[in-house]
């Protein structure tokens, strides 16, 4: 009993022996693919660095601000965007028109929408907001 105790232990060694040897073996290819992946990705930012500062002093597009404004409504009033409605730049930063979802209802004809006026920065950073217009779906919001 004694030999088969061994037999079976030497067997179960040489397995594991091999899965490590075979592990040890992948490994250094991966790191080295990393190594290489991870000069290409400093000698990028590096290159994106030198070119920050011209785009720091550029003012943002509508795109961001838009997009800045609706993260921040979603944040204040838990509501999420549905549409951007409009995108104006003023003497302070942007106004950005928003409209948002207060309640849904079944059949979707019926929801409550809300149009909020979002007042940023030249940063995009929140200024202000208010809702503008509350109305049903269905019936729409249209200015008349």
């Amino acid at each position: 009993m004694a030999t088969a105790r061994k037999s079976s232990a030497t067997g179960g060694s040489r397995t594991s022996g091999a899965t490590k040897s075979s592990g040890a073996k992948k490994s250094p290819a991966k790191k080295s693919a990393t190594k290489k992946s991870a000069a290409k990705r400093s000698s990028r930012s590096q290159s994106d660095q030198e070119s920050r500062p011209a785009a720091k002093a550029a003012k943002p597009s509508a795109m961001r601000v838009a997009r800045a404004a609706a993260a921040q409504l979603t944040e204040l009033t838990g509501r999420r965007p549905e549409v951007v409605v409009g995108v104006e730049r003023n003497d302070d930063g942007w106004q950005v028109e928003l409209e948002v979802v207060e309640s849904r209802r079944i059949p979707d004809s019926t929801d409550i929408l809300a149009t909020y006026r979002v007042q940023v920065d030249e940063n995009g950073e929140l200024m202000g907001y208010y809702r503008a217009q509350r109305y049903v779906r269905g019936k729409g919001g249209e200015r008349g």
